[in-house]
């Protein structure tokens, strides 16, 4: 029976279980959402990499086939260019055979914080 996998206890640690290539796409995205968000809270939530600004601004992790980027976004300005990446429950899907969108990415947690921000 395989291992049970282990929530990791850090972004660093999260991020250090993966093959370089994907290394560096997931500390691209982090950075990213830094220079948008710099007050923002990191930590492990869901078992993923996930930055906090009075609420969740994103969570993203790497799978097999894609980067996935959660919770939903929900700014209608966002829509068209979001919508080749829609996952089945609202989430991003990423492909890794394609170039990951950062600046996308970073328009998306703008959006995010504008939204949490905005919530009571």
């Amino acid at each position: 029976m395989p291992e049970p996998r282990r929530t990791p206890a850090s972004v660093d640690a999260y991020i250090a279980g993966f093959p370089v290539e994907i290394r560096a796409i997931l500390e691209r995205i982090r950075q990213v959402v830094r220079e948008v968000a710099p007050d923002a809270e990191e930590r492990i939530s869901y078992g993923m990499p996930t930055f906090f600004q009075h609420g969740v601004l994103i969570h993203f992790a790497a799978f097999t086939r894609h980067v996935g980027v959660y919770p939903p976004v929900t700014d209608p300005t966002l829509a068209p260019l979001l919508a080749r990446y829609a996952g089945p429950k609202g989430n991003l899907r990423f492909p890794l055979t394609e170039p990951i969108p950062y600046e996308l990415i970073a328009r998306i947690v703008v959006a995010r914080r504008q939204h949490t921000l905005r919530q009571p």
